[in-house]
């Protein structure tokens, strides 16, 4: 027998301090998978107090975790003398604890970080210590972390007034459909689009109204350009640009008229234009790229498919065909 102030059992006392202390839970498991320690901290976060759970078996207390990655684990630790740490990324949760009692009420089990080593007994067989850590509170952060990298990555591909994309994200998107495109050996089409006499318009209604027009505008032609691999941006200034993969010729002008269309639907006033309203030119060019084939040309051929529908009088569509 130990006498109560032998150095022993002062350890013994500071030990079964530090245990109850501890902010994690600790499991200790002998030869046979049954408890015999069970910490306070799981008997305030689980169903069990360490009444409760002293001498029985892992799988009577945990059945849905029979045979799972921690018991597998546990089995490790006591037969091999093999430690693990449980994925917290494929086993968020796998002990039932729970953060408080309303959390436990909704079924709502705290994040887990689950640690299995095996301990060495003196003349005793292998146990194992199976150690569960509140990891809520990282996840929740690592969380937020992930939805603000989103939402500044949204804003870097995203033009500022009208919400569509900008120049970065089509150049980008350009580049990757291109490559496509010769991979699959596709064809893939560019529009490019811009505000009739939009310096006009700026000049005689000002500045703010034509950030309006140019936000409508984008609106308008985003409810034509939507299918998916589809790409509208904001090219710079009143000009705006539209990347179709997989679309021909025919298709990128009854595309492109619709455009044209929906945007003269709006009706947007602009008495110093000669249609008296807000109109669009669009220049279109098809390509299906071979080994000699690049972006340069791509974008070349829209651009001067584009200066042509301008030179012809606004308002309509021109698909470059090789004019000088």
């Amino acid at each position: 027998m130990i006498s109560a102030d032998s150095p022993l059992a002062s350890q013994l006392n500071l030990l079964q301090a530090v245990v109850k202390a501890v902010k994690v839970g600790a499991i200790v498991l002998d030869a046979d998978q049954r408890v015999v320690l069970w910490n306070q901290w799981m008997s305030q976060h689980s169903p069990f107090n360490g009444e409760a759970a002293l001498g029985k078996t892992f799988v009577e207390l945990f059945p849905d975790l029979e045979n799972g990655r921690t018991h597998g684990a546990i089995r490790a630790a006591l037969t091999s003398n093999f430690a693990s740490l449980i994925s917290q990324t494929l086993n968020k949760a796998p002990f039932p604890v729970f953060a408080s009692p309303a959390d436990a009420a909704k079924g709502n089990r705290m994040q887990q970080a689950v640690q299995v080593m095996p301990i060495e007994v003196t003349s005793s067989a292998r146990h194992c210590l199976v150690q569960i850590t509140d990891v809520s509170t990282a996840v929740a952060r690592e969380q937020q972390l992930r939805e603000k990298s989103r939402e500044l990555e949204s804003q870097t591909f995203t033009d500022g007034l009208t919400g569509i994309a900008n120049r970065r994200r089509f150049d980008i998107h350009l580049e990757d459909e291109f490559r496509r495109a010769k991979r699959e050996k596709a064809p893939i089409s560019l529009i490019m689009i811009d505000v009739d006499f939009f310096k006009n318009y700026n000049d005689n209604y000002g500045h703010r109204r034509g950030d309006e027009v140019l936000t409508q505008v984008a609106s308008a032609l985003a409810e034509i350009v939507n299918r998916s691999g589809d790409l509208l941006a904001r090219y710079g200034g009143e000009e705006f640009a539209a990347i179709l993969p997989s679309t021909d010729e025919e298709g990128a002008i009854s595309i492109a008229e619709a455009m044209r269309a929906r945007v003269e639907s709006l009706g947007l006033p602009h008495t110093h234009s000669g249609a008296g309203h807000i109109t669009i030119s669009l220049g279109i060019t098809t390509l299906t790229p071979d080994g000699a084939s690049d972006m340069a040309t791509l974008l070349d051929t829209a651009d001067r498919a584009l200066y042509k529908a301008k030179n012809s009088g606004r308002n309509c569509v021109v698909a470059y065909d090789a004019y000088p």
